[in-house]
């Protein structure tokens, strides 16, 4: 616990991590709330899901580009500028559902409120790089993200079902965005431990996908996404033959819970192996927990499993993290970070697109099977990866310290 606190006593620290945790929220309320929404005044789960599908695709591919710009800006502008596009596509979304608009209206608008959606988590993450320069306190603080990020994905669907459900359909839209501005405009007033604006000149003009590294790691992230997804349909599934639907969600919930544990106390060791060791032990712990899910036969059973299962997630997640904050450089971190992150929600879509058809074929059984499989794809990745997710000898003087080594 000591090591949590202490990252707490860090000038500034306390203000943006609670800043970067409200205005996170809405991240795991904004798709469910546009499906739910559409769904409740047009009656077409169909129409519902492709808005909130145009919202989540929108929103990961352009997540990278936001980042960047604030690499080469400053954090302040962007956060400002896209809050205020933000709200405004969120709110063009509710107007035009809750007037019956023409429902093709609906797609320019989800484009617009995606495309705006700032990824408040990587401008964090670099924060904690701006006023932290020694590596075990940057995985403990990744660590501490990383458990935040599980915490907002049990409070933010909890809190989105029960706005539009029990209050108004456009409720759990109006709610998400309230909390991006309030804990957007915070963070944008918090200039204490915003990142040094870096010129056009000193940033690496390639692109971070394309740095030493970052290509593999970044598929590794989508392998690990995949699997997610592809968990997420196939415990739904499950729940749904044994005829308990209405426990799926709690299945879902525990296995975050798993996570969230897991990655608490994985901030708290003092880790001796180097990083790239540890993300590919992690990798492999991850597909190792999701193997008893492909037997589980009962309920009773599922409950303990899938706990299990969700003990590899957040150390995958926060050593990665450490290791973008090795190779990728300082002045381009919050684009690095965004990139993994897109790379995840690609892969979670994808893996919620996929397991649909698993079951239909095969069950929650071969569902569970091509969740092994694609944990087994992405810890093979980190292994062919390897030394690329070191930095370079001559990149070295640019690029945050490496953790552990």
């Amino acid at each position: 616990m000591r090591s949590y606190r202490d990252l707490m006593t860090v000038p500034g620290a306390a203000a943006f991590v609670a800043a970067g945790f409200i205005g996170r929220i809405p991240m795991s309320m904004r798709t469910l709330g546009c499906l739910l929404m559409v769904e409740a005044l047009t009656g077409s789960y169909t129409l519902g899901g492709a808005v909130a599908g145009t919202f989540g695709l929108s929103n990961a591919l352009t997540a990278p580009l936001l980042a960047r710009l604030a690499d080469r800006r400053g954090q302040r502008p962007v956060i400002l500028w896209s809050t205020l596009v933000h709200t405004c596509g969120i709110l063009g979304i509710v107007l035009a559902a809750e007037s019956g608009m023409p429902s093709w209206t609906y797609f320019p608008i989800a484009i617009l409120a995606g495309a705006s959606a700032l990824p408040l988590g990587s401008l964090v993450r670099a924060r904690w790089n701006a006023v932290l320069n020694e590596g075990k306190r940057m995985q403990t603080a990744y660590a501490l993200e990383a458990v935040l990020d599980d915490v907002v994905y049990i409070v933010g669907p909890l809190l989105v079902v029960w706005l539009a459900v029990d209050i108004f359909p456009s409720a759990g839209l109006i709610g998400a965005i309230a909390l991006t501005v309030g804990g957007s405009l915070v963070m944008a007033t918090l200039r204490r431990s915003e990142p040094k604006i870096h010129p056009d000149a000193d940033l690496p003009r390639i692109g971070v996908i394309r740095m030493r590294g970052m290509p593999l790691l970044t598929f590794g992230y989508l392998a690990t996404g995949t699997l997610l997804g592809t968990a997420d349909v196939a415990v739904l599934n499950f729940a749904d033959k044994h005829g308990e639907s209405g426990r799926a969600g709690l299945l879902l919930a525990l296995m975050i819970v798993g996570s969230m544990i897991a990655g608490f106390a994985f901030g708290l060791v003092n880790w001796k192996l180097p990083v790239v060791r540890q993300l590919l032990a992690t990798n492999v712990v991850l597909c190792l927990t999701m193997v008893p899910l492909v037997f589980v036969d009962s309920m009773a059973a599922m409950y303990g499993f899938v706990i299990l299962s969700g003990v590899g997630i957040s150390p995958v997640l926060i050593t990665g993290s450490t290791v973008v904050g090795s190779i990728v450089p300082r002045e381009a971190l919050a684009e690095g970070f965004a990139v993994v992150g897109s790379a995840l929600t690609l892969g979670m879509s994808a893996g919620n697109a996929v397991a649909g058809t698993l079951a239909d074929l095969g069950g929650s059984r071969l569902a569970f099977a091509f969740v092994v499989g694609f944990g087994a794809l992405a810890a093979l990745t980190t292994a062919v990866g390897g030394r690329s997710f070191t930095p370079a000898p001559e990149e070295s003087a640019s690029i945050t310290a490496t953790v552990m080594e």
